[in-house]
């Protein structure tokens, strides 16, 4: 009986990590699809500075010919 009784409430135990594990997954999955939607925001963002500071750079040197 004892073993009947120890095996029924393992099973629960079991269903209910079961359902844990899974559920983690799903959120490690969510994750992970965030964190390549911020990495490709950030590389635009770094790639739209890294333009503006070029084209900055140009318009504020001096020009040799000019000078």
């Amino acid at each position: 009986m004892a073993k009947a009784l120890f095996g029924h409430v393992g099973a629960g135990t079991d269903l209910r990590l079961a359902e844990e594990v899974r559920r983690l997954r799903r959120r490690v999955s969510e994750l992970e699809t965030e964190l390549t939607r911020v990495r490709e925001a950030h590389h635009e963002l770094v790639a739209s500075v890294t333009v503006a500071d070029d084209i900055r750079t140009l318009l504020l040197d001096d020009q040799p010919a000019l000078t």
